[in-house]
């Protein structure tokens, strides 16, 4: 498909709003990578460390908006009272992804931060021959303690604290099916995530599973500066991973 307009722009999706990023030089292999917003719900049309990223290697992206879901197949009133943020990613995202740049998984790369980063966690270890390759930055990967602290969104999705830990991204890992290219990381001064990050790092290496994470680098805590510290290194995995599995194909 030819696009004649460049940068960020917003279009409705199954009825949702969608941030889109449109590169000038689209890279010729139709990776694309599809961003998992957090808590926060910030564009990354703010960032402009990630931008450049993303326009420099050619990536187009998608970025739905789906509240304080938590990238979940529970329904989440703020979002929608009729479909979960998994099966809209599912059943509306990657069709119109096909329909609109021609690209279907494994060129699909997925790119979370905090809640989001769980988010692109949960949907690797759910869906690995979808997404193979997925990079997660400051993933909130324990997020029952939200439940545990009253988190109002949280307790109308789970009935129990113990019904949020069943689902969150570790216990979804399966160990002998796994994605071929998962990369996490998290600042060790962030209070509230770093544990669970640490964690998931033991269960994998307990498993065998290969991974790539960094819980070493420190600048910001849980913020966006700390997101936009290791947006070069996120994106780049990305990037060398779809190629990986391009390679692969052939």
């Amino acid at each position: 498909m030819v696009h004649h307009q460049y940068g960020w722009k917003q279009e409705m999706v199954g009825g949702h709003s969608c941030d889109l990023f449109l590169p000038q030089k689209p890279n010729p292999h139709q990776f694309l990578l599809v961003y998992l917003h957090g808590m926060h719900l910030r564009k990354l049309e703010d960032q402009t460390k990630f931008t450049a990223l993303f326009e420099q290697n050619g990536l187009p992206v998608v970025a739905p908006v789906t509240q304080k879901s938590w990238w979940t197949d529970r329904i989440c009133p703020e979002f929608d009272h009729v479909m979960t943020a998994e099966r809209y990613l599912l059943d509306h995202i990657l069709p119109f992804i096909e329909r609109q740049f021609q690209s279907s998984p494994p060129r699909i790369g997925l790119l979370g931060t905090s809640m989001g980063g769980q988010g692109a966690l949960r949907f690797a270890y759910k869906y690995p021959d979808l997404f193979p390759v997925s990079a997660a930055i400051s993933p909130a990967v324990d997020y029952q303690i939200r439940y545990r602290n009253g988190d109002p969104m949280i307790r109308a999705m789970y009935p129990s604290e113990e019904a949020a830990r069943q689902d969150t991204a570790t216990l979804h890992i399966h160990p002998l099916n796994w994605p071929r290219h998962q990369f996490f990381c998290c600042d060790p001064t962030d209070e509230s995530w770093i544990e669970s990050s640490e964690r998931l790092r033991m269960k994998l290496s307990s498993l065998g599973i290969p991974h790539d994470c960094d819980l070493e680098t420190t600048g910001g805590g849980h913020s966006f500066q700390y997101y936009n510290l290791m947006a070069e290194q996120a994106v780049r995995f990305l990037v060398e991973n779809l190629e990986r599995e391009r390679m692969r194909l052939i």
